[in-house]
């Protein structure tokens, strides 16, 4: 099984590299504090500025709220990232430079899982003498009763994944922990001690290991939880703890005593503390960025348009990283909103939409290239092909007419394109979307919602998109896991759909699709896995409810007080949390 894993991470570091390698430059510089290489793409690499100096402040500012800081209730990559530094999960990713950073490694576990020869069951051992903040001991029970809470009770925590739920045994009949009155809870998680996990799965799973650094694998102790308001106070396993929580509007984390580095050698843990600010506006924290006054944008998404210029000038340019994401934007097609249920309207957005336009519209080709399928060329099993060419990328008014007319709406049609208003790029993207079908006639009224509900209360609830007409969506999505399935499942599988936070915007609950994602992940022929993920990829696209607009780049900026710097395309080529650390 670990051959299988390490197959998968190489063959993505070897297209990462490549990409890191097209998109270097020559504008170096060298530290001479620390011999540390630094420049344009530094980070891509390598940590750059380094230093075991302990102590200081690292800021962060976001644009919007999380979707929640509970490791149990989200599904942003940044979120994935930032709760490393307070909770631990049973295995993580390498806090390393480039291609080292998508090596899976114990954390709250001494190892990596243990399979049975079929991949259906699997066997975790945690470390002894991990603590929460309190001094309590962590126990196998209270990563059981993490995942139970996080997968299973929608009514409280409705945001994550639902890859345990649709993998466990009797997954689909738990009503989770706080509907279910049996005490021992879901019986395909057995804990036999305190230091050991099993998991009973229903088939074959050969990618579990990246199930477990899902920060759903965080502990939570069942007396110390409160369902939806456990945000207020999460009991850490990592090295900082909340001082502070203002809901919308701040976090404060400081050092945690319960933690100690002899049981954690994954974590540097150098700074004293960590604050964060919410609903910054996006411009003013890249202005932050430049003036040295914050250390991190948290999203990770990037510069903001306006803010290119400046970020981009001779001055500032050596301390830019523009990463590959491991991830596409798209705009969904809902099936379920006319006449969207109807394909032939579908492949007329297909063919209408002026790619080109949209990637100028973002910020030009250093926040992605034109793309035109779903997979993006640094996952493992993506395949180059392209079902709706148009010269130039720039749309192909005939054929969308054509299509127009064969789906019975021949003088086009109206409806509505939600996307996210704290991101400037989406919103300029969309309102290139918005120009380009008014061309063929199809009129888009623009939408716009909170980065932070985007999913949880608009896009991501099938009652509200209904009622309200959302036939488009705008949507931008990064591998759960560097392989197809883990970039694929949770936005095309029929099982995905939710009554709210979902990921699968258009609805897609197609048979052959459903089936063939299933198959692949439990085929034990890792070629043949892999050429299934480009085959799903393009029976997706036949389908035309999604259409592709980029391979999205985050275009970074690193202020030279920032320290232990490094891209991991683990988190969706933004910044390590882990490592990173300030001089200030």
């Amino acid at each position: 099984m670990n051959s299988r894993k390490a197959t998968a991470v190489l063959a993505l570091a070897t297209a990462l590299a490549l990409g890191a390698s097209a998109c270097s430059s020559s504008d170096k510089t060298t530290d001479k504090g620390t011999g540390t290489s630094a420049g344009t793409d530094a980070a891509l690499t390598q940590v750059v500025n380094k230093s075991d100096k302990a102590g200081g402040t690292v800021s962060y500012e976001h644009s919007d709220v999380p979707d929640s800081l509970d490791p149990g209730n989200t599904y942003y990559g940044w979120v994935q990232n930032f709760s490393r530094l307070y909770g631990r999960t049973l295995v993580t990713f390498k806090p390393a430079a480039g291609a080292e950073g998508l090596q899976i490694v114990p954390d709250l576990a001494t190892g990596l899982g243990k399979a049975s020869a079929d991949a259906k069951t699997w066997t975790y051992t945690l470390r002894k003498g991990v603590k929460y903040e309190d001094g309590t001991a962590v126990t196998s029970k209270d990563v059981k009763y993490a995942i139970e809470r996080s997968n299973f009770a929608p009514e409280a925590l409705s945001n994550g994944p639902t890859y345990f739920k649709a993998y466990l045994v009797g997954g689909d009949a738990y009503k989770g922990p706080y509907k279910d009155k049996n005490p021992n809870g879901l019986a395909s998680i057995e804990t036999p001690d305190d230091s050991t996990i099993v998991f009973h799965l229903s088939k074959p799973f050969a990618d579990f290991d990246y199930l477990a650094t899902f920060s759903q694998t965080a502990p939570v102790p069942a007396a110390k939880d409160t369902g939806a308001q456990y945000v207020k106070h999460i009991m850490s396993t990592g090295p900082y703890k909340f001082e502070s929580y203002d809901d919308g509007k701040s976090a404060v984390l400081v050092r945690n005593p319960q933690w100690t580095k002899e049981n954690d050698p994954l974590r540097p843990a150098l700074p004293d503390k960590i604050t964060m600010k919410f609903k910054v506006n996006g411009v003013t924290i890249d202005k932050d960025l430049l003036a040295g006054a914050i250390t991190v944008d948290a999203a990770g998404a990037g510069v903001q348009p306006a803010s290119q210029p400046s970020v981009l000038s001779a001055a500032n340019k050596k301390n830019t990283d523009n990463s590959y994401a491991g991830a596409t934007s798209y705009v969904a097609l809902n099936v379920n909103v006319k006449p969207f249920d109807n394909p032939d309207c579908r492949k007329a957005v297909q063919w209408a939409i002026d790619k080109t336009s949209v990637q100028t519209a973002a910020g030009g080709n250093v926040k992605g290239d034109v793309a035109t399928t779903l997979l993006p060329p640094s996952v493992n099993g993506y395949s180059k092909f392209d079902l709706y060419p148009t010269p130039g990328n720039k749309g192909d008014a005939t054929k969308a007419k054509a299509a127009l007319t064969a789906c019975g709406q021949p003088g086009g049609f109206t409806t509505n394109l939600s996307a996210r208003s704290d991101r400037a790029s989406e919103m300029a993207a969309a309102t290139a979307i918005q120009n380009s079908l008014k061309a063929v006639g199809i009129t888009v009224n623009i939408k716009s919602f909170p980065a932070g509900k985007y999913f949880s209360n608009f896009a991501g609830v099938p009652d509200y998109v209904h009622s309200h007409g959302l036939g488009m969506m705008m949507m931008a999505w990064g591998a759960d896991w560097p392989t197809g399935y883990g970039f694929l499942d949770q936005i095309i599988d029929g099982t995905a759909i939710k009554p709210s936070g979902g990921n699968n915007l258009m609805e897609l609950n197609d048979p052959a699709i459903n089936k063939a994602l299933s198959d692949a992940i439990a085929t034990t022929d890792n070629a043949a896995r892999t050429k299934a993920w480009g085959d799903i990829d393009k029976l997706t696209m036949e389908n035309a409810s999604v259409v592709p607009l980029l391979y999205r780049k985050n275009l970074l900026y690193r202020p030279p007080s920032a320290t232990n710097v490094t891209v991991t395309q683990a988190y969706l080529g933004m910044y390590d949390y882990l490592l990173i650390s300030s001089s200030k």
